[in-house]
Order: C-alpha cells, then structure tokens, then sequence
C-alpha cells in the first residue's frame, strides 16, 4: 500500500485535534469538556472482577481469538434479555480490543478500493480514518441541527451502485441525537432495497434519555444483513480497558473475525472475565448511570445556555453541541484554542466531526458532561465569570 496516498487524508482528521486540546488543559490546568470519559470508575465489583481472574492467571495469556466463552455468553443473553435478539455465541459473537478496532475491522472486511460507505454527519473521527484504510470513499448524509434528524430522500439519494455499508451511530456522537424508530425503518428500507449491509455503532446504547435505544436489527429484513457494535467502556464507565464486540449473522461476524485477527489478535483477557461479569451482575448500575447522567446533560447544557450560546439539548450520550455564534464567533475552532486561558475550561470543535465542514459546521463546539457534577458547576462558573466574547 502507498502510504502517501493515505497520508493527505487521515492528517486532516480530528486526532491531532483531541491531542491539542488535551495537553492544553494539562499546560493550563483546564477542566477537560472535550474528551468523552468519566473522571470516576464504574462499580468496584467489576474492577474486583479483573483483579480476581489476574490473581488467578485467567486471561494472562492469549484468551480464545473469539474472545472468552464466559464473555460471549454474557453478550449474547445482554442482547435476548434487552432487545429480544437471539444470537448463538459461538458464531455470532466477536470480542474486539474496544469498538475502535470492530469498526475497523468491519470495514476492512466489507469494504474494497472504490467501495462507498454511507455515513451520517457529523462523525466519530475513526470512521473517515477507518474508511481510507480500507481504500473506500466516505460518503457523508448530514444531520442537521438544531434537532439533528435523519433526512431520509438525502440519504436515499446518496446510494449509489458503489454503495456497500451504511455506517450508523446511534446514540449520536457528537450531537446526541438518538435515531427514531421512524428514521431507523427509513434506513431499513433502503438497505434492503439496495441489498446494503450496515455496520451500527451502539456504544452509548444504555445512555438514551428520553427515548429508548432500538437496535435496527431488531426491524424487519434487517438481522441478517446487519452487524451490531459495543462495548463496555462507555456502558460500565472503564473506557480505558477497550473491551468491546461484535455482533450479528454468523456470516458477517466472520468475516470482520478475518481481519480482526491481523490487527490485534487477542485483547485484554483479564477484562473480558470483569466484562463478562459486568453484564452479568451490573446492569442495575447502569440504569443508575444513565439516570446521573440525565441529570448532568441537563446541569451543563442549562449551564451553557444561560451563558448565551445556542444549545441543542442532547437526547443521548455524553455530549452536548452549541453554537457559539451568538458569543461573537464565527470559527469554533479558534474559540476552543482561545478558551483555556479566557476561562479555564476546555471542549472540541465540531469542525472535526465533518468532512466539509460549513460556514454553520464551523460554529458548532462539543461538550462533555461525563464528569462529575461538582466538575460541572465548577466548569460553568469559570465559563460565567470569563469574556467569552473575541477580543477585537
């Protein structure tokens, strides 16, 4: 493969920007709002978990390439007991190292040089990136905010004979959005009349508002072309133990098991026992999870709006969009460089999230309220008490 030719496109990708921003709220000591990770552990039973299997060597060597049968399992009830999806474990199960590397690998399985994958924007950064490895064309359906939905005739027009996967992300990230029942049937409707597979990112499934998550798999004529991603780290609160799976037709599963293999083989098997006991024993904290984080959505996202930017309240995930407009700015991404000396405080501009990013696109800045309340008011009180406007 000529790396060059890759080189142009995945330097123009957010990663660079997530770095930057990170090391200035390390240089600055700046509250972090622009990375999506909780800054407490989740339930002490699952981390205890991981410890026992270390102590009793289970998983210190190469655990099953498929992942641990205890993990798949618990996977494959996770999916009857939720969503009535009935999945054998042994061949429609796949643990992956986090859902980074099964998006990865699904598009290296599905996708071939000059293939099209549809994707709804603004984006997960990995997507594009992930997409260009594979030698495949990203092919961008915006959703448009203030309410983000699904414009199903733009989406319907975006398939073309090259047309391979729809790429979905539901609950949405950045913009929090959650996919409706309605726009999900639309989506359905054209993978089946355009004999599409889709590849469904569902990691923030457990963290819906004010609607429940409903995986498109479950819709008509839509199990058996249709691969399911998650993982723990968003549903449990352990992002850095990158345990995630890979779910669906024994026929697709296997071939995203195909590359899978030559990227990182196996993956923290020691987690996977704790994972496996997480979905087993932990599912109420997660109600509990989702409740707090109901209630931190809307401490920031009043927070911010009281401040004076438009605010468009999030119905899922950790996130929270504005637009920063009314403050002044026309360029997020100058606004988010400027904001940890102006007020402490750091978040990401949607400008990443975007292939070609608009006068409107480039306004948008993202939020995190995965940490703790007190993080929260402290952040918004910094925010209160700065000059947010730009400085002439």
């Amino acid at each position: 493969m000529d790396k060059n030719r890759l080189v142009p496109h995945l330097s123009q990708l957010g990663t660079t920007i997530f770095a930057e921003m990170s090391a200035l709220a390390v240089s600055t000591g700046a509250i972090n709002l622009g990375q999506g990770f909780p800054d407490v552990d989740g339930p002490r039973s699952v981390a205890d978990a991981a410890r026992d299997a270390i102590s009793a060597g289970r998983g210190n060597q190469y655990p099953p390439g498929p992942g641990i049968p205890e993990l798949r399992d618990a996977i494959a009830a996770h999916q009857r007991t939720t969503y009535d999806i009935t999945l054998d474990p042994d061949s429609e199960v796949l643990v992956t190292a986090g859902a980074t590397e099964a998006i990865a690998a699904a598009m290296l399985a599905f996708v071939d040089e000059g293939d099209e994958v549809i994707a709804l924007e603004p984006f997960y950064d990995s997507y594009r990136a992930t997409i260009t490895m594979a030698r495949g064309r990203c092919i961008p359906v915006r959703l448009e905010p203030p309410e983000f939905r699904l414009d199903a005739g733009r989406l319907r027009d975006a398939v073309t004979e090259r047309t391979k996967v729809v790429l979905l992300n539901s609950p949405h990230n950045p913009t929090g959005a959650v996919l409706s029942t309605a726009e999900l049937g639309q989506i359905a409707q054209v993978a089946i009349d355009r004999d599409l597979i889709v590849v469904t990112d569902e990691v923030y499934e457990h963290l819906a508002f004010d609607e429940l998550h409903t995986p498109i798999a479950t819709l008509p004529g839509m199990a058996e072309r249709t691969v399911s991603i998650s993982s723990m780290g968003k549903t449990f609160s352990f992002t850095g133990w990158k345990v995630g799976w890979v779910s669906g037709p024994a026929s697709l599963v296997d071939a995203v098991r195909t590359t899978k293999q030559y990227l990182t083989f196996v993956s923290g098997g020691p987690f996977q026992y704790a994972a496996a006991h997480a979905l087993t024993a932990e599912m109420g904290w997660v109600e509990g999870l989702r409740q707090s984080m109901a209630n931190r959505r809307d401490l920031l996202t009043d927070g911010l709006a009281q401040l004076g930017l438009d605010t468009y309240r999030p119905r899922g995930t950790y996130f929270v969009v504005t637009d920063v407009r009314p403050l002044g700015w026309d360029d997020a991404l100058t606004f988010c460089r400027s904001l940890p000396e102006r007020a402490g405080v750091v978040a990401i501009p949607c400008s990443v999230f975007y292939e070609a990013p608009g006068a409107a696109e480039s306004a948008l800045v993202r939020w995190t309220f995965s940490k703790q309340e007190q993080v929260l008011q402290n952040a918004l009180a910094r925010l209160a008490s700065a000059n947010l406007t730009p400085t002439v």
